[in-house]
């Protein structure tokens, strides 16, 4: 009879509560599995709908600049030259960065001012679909917008008298109206939005841009990682991080995964009590069996080593079984709750995370088991057998 057959009978001599440590371990186990998975596909959900509501980057050309003062008065400050910024350079430079695959947005804009009847007017040249990407709260009356047709802010739209439908003579060219934007109350009311390959050739400015609005993802590195290598790959021009806005979307992320570290640690700690107490228990009933072994020779170390034995079985399948468990409600909760969009991939199976959860949760459980199994191997034979 080896140390390992001992823990093996006994947990088959004791099936049911051997059963029901199993069943509490392994529900702590699929509970915190699935709250972790389901939390980090959320996560990654909630900020790519973050990043709809604004840019968090904004990258401008570089501008030298000269302070002016005398006798100690500042009078202002003078820009001596204003760079251009060419757009197919800067993307080339944004693609080469390695963190590439963080940026969900990168929408270029081109500014100017045109007449439009006896009215000048701001107008916008941007990329539909990136501007689209980084304004999900955009409300717009009529159509959405092409190559070829104008989408004015609520402002704009009510000073020309326009609206959906309408045609608008733009830089000697004629233009449909797609839309009418929904008040904001930003800058994007008092302007006219036009497609960016509209705008460079009405304005005679080819691949120009005056700034880009860049939407990174920030929870799987620091924002300021993403801002050092754009400043790398784009010695030029600057690069600004709007600290508030990506602060405060990482703050709805975080949030939600610390609540869920918080009601795992809850149910881890309840699943360790709950084995404590069961093996506390074990040690009381098997004296007389802890007193012949130790009479026929086995050391207290030996029945050490049984009960933690029997622990680590225990915790090694609850963590096993649970964590195939917990990814299996992940994906179903995630699923029929319809908690994701369809851009955010399914929670795949980590054979990782596999071995490591069922080793943690074995240590755990020999852990949780040390005192008791201490105490068993503090049994004297005399006393016990003396009963």
């Amino acid at each position: 009879m080896s140390l390992l057959t001992i823990p093996v009978r006994y947990l088959r001599v004791k099936w049911a509560r051997a059963l029901l440590l199993l069943c509490v371990f392994l529900l702590g186990v699929a509970s915190m599995t699935a709250l972790e998975e389901v939390s980090r596909t959320i996560g990654e959900s909630f900020e790519r709908k973050l990043v709809s509501f604004g840019a968090n980057i904004l990258i401008t050309p570089r501008r030298d600049t000269l302070r002016v003062s005398y006798g100690g008065y500042t009078l202002g400050d003078v820009t001596l030259a204003e760079h251009s910024l060419s757009l197919a350079e800067t993307m080339r430079g944004i693609d080469s960065i390695a963190l590439r695959g963080n940026l969900a947005a990168i929408a270029p804009k081109l500014l100017t001012t045109l007449t439009v009847g006896e009215q000048t007017v701001g107008t916008v040249g941007v990329v539909w679909e990136e501007e689209l990407a980084i304004k999900a709260y955009w409300e717009i009356y009529g159509g959405m917008p092409g190559p070829d047709s104008v989408l004015l802010g609520a402002a704009a739209g009510a000073a020309l008298g326009l609206k959906e439908g309408d045609g608008i003579a733009v830089g000697g060219r004629s233009l449909p109206v797609a839309g009418v934007l929904r008040e904001t109350g930003s800058d994007d009311d008092n302007v006219i939005f036009v497609s960016l390959p509209l705008l460079q050739d009405l304005t005679g400015r080819a691949n120009e841009a005056d700034f880009l609005e860049v939407a990174a993802l920030c929870s799987a590195c620091p924002i300021d990682d993403i801002v050092g290598e754009l400043r790398a790959a784009l010695p030029g021009q600057e690069v600004l991080a709007l600290r508030q806005l990506a602060e405060s979307q990482m703050y709805s992320v975080h949030f939600a995964q610390n609540l869920t570290f918080s009601v795992s640690l809850v149910i881890l700690i309840t699943a360790c009590a709950t084995v404590f107490m069961a093996m506390l228990s074990a040690v009381s009933e098997r004296r007389k069996e802890i007193g012949i072994m130790r009479s026929v020779g086995f050391s207290r170390r030996h029945i050490f080593s049984v009960f933690a034995l029997e622990a680590l079985l225990i915790g090694l399948t609850a963590g096993a079984l649970g964590f195939v468990l917990g990814h299996i409600v992940a994906g179903y909760v995630l699923e029929n709750l319809h908690l994701v969009d369809d851009l955010t991939p399914a929670p795949a199976f980590r054979r990782l995370g596999f071995t490591l959860t069922s080793l943690g949760v074995g240590g755990l459980a020999v852990a949780a088991s040390a005192f008791p199994a201490w105490k068993a191997s503090r049994v004297e034979p005399g006393e016990v057998l003396a009963m």
